[in-house]
């Protein structure tokens, strides 16, 4: 098949391959212009109105596809994909793979998933415009950014990707709203020549990056970095997840400390092109929506809020990017969160040295990482398949 011309967008296929070799250069080549083989055609048919593969959709990540009577053909493929990757992981990473999202409260994640993983994702030009083409480019952020915190908690709990168990048929859902999304994109206003396929492998590759290796340095930096034990086995966790998010094994398999991660997310910030003003005003707009957050968690004043957020962001971006996404500096902000870090650096040291104390803090957050998930969002957009 001939590949779909490169997106002009882009940086060019000469300049990543003199930087990262030919055979890298040609593997963005086919991740610009893929979205997901497997799930597209699913969530095509479910968009047009398909009632009977949306529910045989639900029926087989629930009960698995031993559950469904003569299924579909392209829906059975899809189900075969995913099973297969959950045949490869072991059950003890299931069951406490994610071992040090626990180690910190819920609203550390809330910040490294804002500041950190989401304005780094907004600041992809090809993310932000399809974002705008839903129409709901600023209104929409609260609303992704609780849903997010949502899947990423589900799938965050002891056992949640297990065949068939919430935290699985969350990522799945996620990855069925890609689709969905792809498909309206398509047949609206995306400029495809530009940027390449919506959502395409790149843009997952990507966004993977942001909730690791983007997510983690940022709560690293806040004082919260994870032992090398823990970041391998959260890693193969995640290449799990990866799998079933429909991002293709050669981008992202066998990434398991920051060094590797950062080698390929090198070459996706390389082809993603510069960001736009869309990215600044997503950007602006999840700070907003965060500030408010933090009130309603931790009783910190909004404005304050605003300002810790602005720190953060160039923080853990650095100053030129966030310059490029018009967040004013706070420089009265530096040494408090300075001080704060070393704070919470020296507390955790002295909890590690106590495994009783260790425990009890991490099933502290696990709990109220529980609670934390009964008051966000129902009905959140992946949790309708249909």
């Amino acid at each position: 098949m001939t590949p779909l011309p490169w997106p002009t967008a882009r940086a060019s296929h000469g300049a990543l391959a003199t930087q990262f070799g030919t055979d890298r250069a040609d593997l963005m080549h086919w991740a610009l212009t893929t979205g997901d083989p497997l799930a597209d055609p699913v969530a095509a048919r479910i968009a047009e109105g398909d009632r009977n593969l949306a529910n045989a959709l639900d029926l087989g990540l629930r009960g698995g596809l031993a559950a469904l009577d003569a299924p579909d053909r392209e829906l059975a493929a899809l189900l075969e994909d995913i099973e297969q990757a959950a045949a490869g992981v072991d059950d003890d990473l299931l069951a406490d793979g994610a071992r040090g999202f626990w180690t910190m409260p819920p609203a550390v994640h809330v910040i490294s998933l804002s500041v950190g993983s989401l304005i780094r994702v907004y600041a992809s030009p090809s993310i932000a415009a399809v974002l705008s083409g839903t129409g709901r480019l600023v209104d929409g952020a609260d609303a992704r950014l609780r849903e997010t915190a949502k899947w990423l908690g589900e799938a965050m709990l002891p056992g949640a990707l297990r065949p068939g168990a919430p935290g699985y048929v969350a990522t799945v859902g996620v990855r069925m709203l890609h689709a969905k999304v792809r498909h309206y994109a398509a047949k609206g206003g995306y400029d495809a020549a530009r940027y390449g396929t919506p959502i395409n492998q790149v843009d997952l590759g990507r966004v993977w990056m942001d909730f690791t290796h983007t997510s983690w340095q940022a709560e690293a930096a806040l004082g919260y970095a994870l032992t090398s034990h823990d970041l391998d086995r959260m890693y193969r966790l995640w290449g799990y997840i990866g799998r079933l998010l429909g991002i293709d094994a050669r981008l992202v398999s066998g990434i398991t400390t920051h060094a590797a991660a950062q080698r390929v997310d090198a070459m996706f910030d390389a082809v993603t092109g510069p960001l736009t003003a869309q990215s600044a005003t997503l950007a602006q707009a999840t700070i907003e929506s965060v500030s408010v957050q933090l009130q309603e968690n931790i009783n910190l004043p909004v404005p304050l809020g605003r300002m810790l957020l602005r720190h953060l962001t160039h923080r853990f971006h650095g100053s030129a990017r966030a310059a490029e996404l018009n967040i004013p500096p706070v420089l009265l902000a530096t040494p408090l969160v300075s001080a704060a870090t070393a704070l919470i650096r020296a507390r955790r040291r002295r909890l590690r040295g106590d495994p009783d104390a260790w425990t009890k803090m991490t099933e502290g957050n696990l709990a109220r990482l529980r609670e934390d998930l009964k008051t966000l969002a129902e009905d959140a957009q992946y949790e309708t398949l249909g």
